[in-house]
């Protein structure tokens, strides 16, 4: 089933923000006000950080690694728990890891940069990410987000935490640009309750509207520095066999969803069953 359903909520500092609420699944829809998703909290203005306590968020997941952490902390509103679980710990070189820069001149804090580095930056990015390359290595970055031993790690924990017993945080849980990491958290959520791939895939595609106030500066930026917008384009936006690659390699490793959760997560029975009765508004 295609998803229309407008789920954004447009805060200025909380970019690519919406929830999972009103999302098909099987028996009914994911409940409203529980579970949201995002790109970085690491400039969360104020008023911003108040629009977030007002939707009943109090529990922040953040799966980036400890670099990417370091270079924009989370700005949580008080009584908010922020919760650290790296996804890419094993892979912290991972282009996933580093869409916030890519090396671009320029960025804040790097100084000037010299018409010698640009002409080697520029040269450096079409070598690494022209003529489908960007593409091609999210796409085994999206493989290693399912199943590298830190990606189960943090998943499992991811997990663990939705399906606790007793008193829930409604939780919002995010990366940098909110669409990798993020992307598979959201999908494999809705997977696991029974949306259908459509579904998933078009909550997934969603960040491609919801992502360019960020990144609109950041192509502007390459721009001015002579570097074509179009080869980062696609590395700062999703594609369908981005998400595909992931839902491939589930299968190679766990056959189904199901096992990907019980075999790989090593979730028990019992908490996929808390995750369906928690989540889910019977129809």
């Amino acid at each position: 089933m295609t998803e229309t359903l407008d789920r954004r909520i447009p805060l200025v500092t909380v970019p690519n923000l919406r929830t999972l609420g009103g999302l098909p699944v099987a028996g009914g829809t994911v409940a409203q006000g529980l579970l949201f998703r995002s790109a970085t909290l690491g400039a969360v203005s104020p008023v911003d950080g108040e629009a977030l306590v007002g939707l009943g968020i109090r529990r922040v997941v953040d799966f980036r690694t400890a670099g990417e952490r370091r270079s924009a902390p989370d700005r949580l509103p008080a009584g908010v728990e922020g919760v650290d679980l790296d996804v890419l710990g094993d892979h912290a070189r991972d282009l996933s890891a580093s869409l916030a820069h890519l090396g671009m001149p320029g960025d804040e804090g790097r100084g000037e940069v010299t018409e010698e580095q640009l002409v080697a930056i520029r040269a450096k990015m079409s070598e690494r990410l022209g003529d489908g390359r960007g593409v091609k290595i999210l796409q085994d970055s999206n493989r290693l987000i399912v199943s590298s031993d830190s990606a189960i790690t943090a998943f499992r924990g991811f997990y663990e935490a939705l399906t606790e017993p007793g008193d829930y945080a409604p939780t919002l849980f995010h990366c940098t640009t909110g669409k990798d990491r993020t992307g598979w958290a959201a999908a494999s959520f809705l997977l696991l309750l029974g949306a259908d791939e459509e579904t998933a895939m078009a909550d997934y595609l969603q960040t491609n509207v919801d992502i360019l106030p960020m990144i609109e500066p950041m192509l502007e930026r390459a721009e001015r520095n002579g570097v074509d917008s179009s080869l980062i384009k696609p590395v700062l936006t999703v594609h369908e066999s981005m998400l595909q690659a992931a839902f491939d390699e589930m299968r190679e490793r766990f056959g189904s969803i199901e096992g990907y959760f019980v075999r790989g997560l090593g979730l028990t029975e019992g908490r996929l069953a808390a995750l369906a009765d928690r989540f889910v508004a019977k129809a």
